[in-house]
C-alpha cells in the first residue's frame, strides 16, 4: 500500500493507495513543531495495520521538513520526498522554478493526468483551482507544462484578519449565505467571504483561460480541489470538474514515475 503525505500550512492530509484506487484518507491539523517520533505515533494511530510498501510526500512547511525527513529516513521502504532537483515530468515554465511549491507541481502533474486530454488523446490545457490556507489557480499547458498562476489569500486566513483587524467584526461560521445582500453582520461576512471569493476565482480563471487560449488556442477544463473547495465551488460559475484527491493522486504518480524499477534490496512492507 501506498502512502501519500501532503504537509500543508493548516492541514496535512494522508491517503493510501492501492495501485491507482485510495483506499483511506485523513485530514488532521499541521504542526509546524512536531518532532519526528510525535508525526510517527500519529501515523501509526491513522494507518493501525496497514502495511506501507512506499511514501510519497511534499510539504509547504520549512519548519517541519527536518522532522519529516528525519521520519521518512527512518523508514525500510522507498521514499520520495517532493522538493527541488526531483524528478516529477512536469517542465516547469516560470522565472524561477525553485519557488514553485511542490504541492502545486504535484497537483498539476496529477490534473494533466486525470483531465488533460481531450477525447481523441490530444493534450488539453487545464486550470486548478486549489481551495486551502491559500487559493491557488494555476495553468498547466496541453503538454502538462506548468505555466504559473495566481495565488490569494484563503477564506479562512480572510476571515482571521477580518476578524483580528476589525474591532466591531468577529469570527462567524463559514458557510453559503442565503442570499447577496447580507440582512445582519453574519449574513454580510458570509457572503463577502464566500460569495466574493467564488468571485474572485471567477475572474481570476477568466483572465488566465483568455491567455490560455490565446497562447494554444484552446479553451482549458477547470478543476477545484482542496480543503476549502465544497465550502465555495457550488458559487463559482468558472468551475467544470471537481477533484478532492488531487494532490494526493498527483503525489500517487509522481512516486510512481520516480520509482519506476524494483524497490531496493533488503527493503519490505512496515507500518509507520
Amino acid at each position: 500500500m501506498l502512502l501519500t503525505v501532503d504537509v500543508g500550512n493548516s492541514q496535512t492530509v494522508l491517503a493510501t493507495f492501492d495501485g491507482d484506487q485510495r483506499v483511506g484518507c485523513w485530514r488532521v491539523t499541521t504542526s509546524p513543531r512536531a518532532t519526528a517520533d510525535e508525526l510517527r505515533m500519529l501515523w501509526r494511530g491513522l494507518l493501525r495495520d496497514t502495511e506501507i510498501t512506499g511514501v510519497a510526500a511534499c510539504s509547504t512547511v520549512p519548519k517541519l521538513l527536518p522532522a519529516l525527513r528525519e521520519l521518512l529516513d527512518s523508514l525500510d521502504v522507498p521514499v520520495v520526498l517532493i522538493g527541488p532537483g526531483v524528478r516529477t515530468g512536469v517542465p516547469l515554465h516560470v522565472d524561477n522554478p525553485r519557488e514553485v511549491g511542490a504541492d502545486r507541481v504535484v497537483t498539476a502533474l496529477a490534473a494533466h493526468e486525470l483531465f488533460g486530454r481531450w477525447p481523441d488523446g490530444r493534450g488539453r490545457p487545464v486550470v486548478v483551482v486549489d481551495f486551502g490556507t491559500s487559493t491557488n489557480v494555476d495553468a498547466i499547458g496541453p503538454d502538462g507544462q506548468f505555466l504559473g498562476g495566481a495565488l490569494a489569500p484563503g477564506v479562512e486566513v480572510s476571515l482571521d484578519a477580518l476578524a483580528t483587524r476589525a474591532a466591531q467584526l468577529r469570527s462567524v461560521e463559514l458557510t453559503v449565505p442565503a442570499h447577496a445582500i447580507g440582512k445582519n453582520t453574519v449574513a454580510a461576512l458570509q457572503s463577502g467571504l464566500v460569495l466574493g471569493f467564488a468571485g474572485l476565482v471567477d475572474g481570476l480563471v477568466d483572465r488566465i483561460a483568455a491567455e490560455i487560449v490565446a497562447s494554444f488556442g484552446a479553451a482549458p477544463v477547470v478543476v477545484a480541489t482542496g480543503g476549502l473547495a465544497p465550502l465555495v465551488v457550488d458559487s463559482c460559475r468558472s468551475v467544470g470538474e471537481r477533484e478532492p484527491d488531487l494532490t494526493s493522486q498527483g503525489l500517487r504518480l509522481a512516486f510512481e514515475r520516480h520509482q519506476s524499477g524494483p524497490h531496493p534490496a533488503g527493503r519490505r512492507p512496515v507500518a509507520p
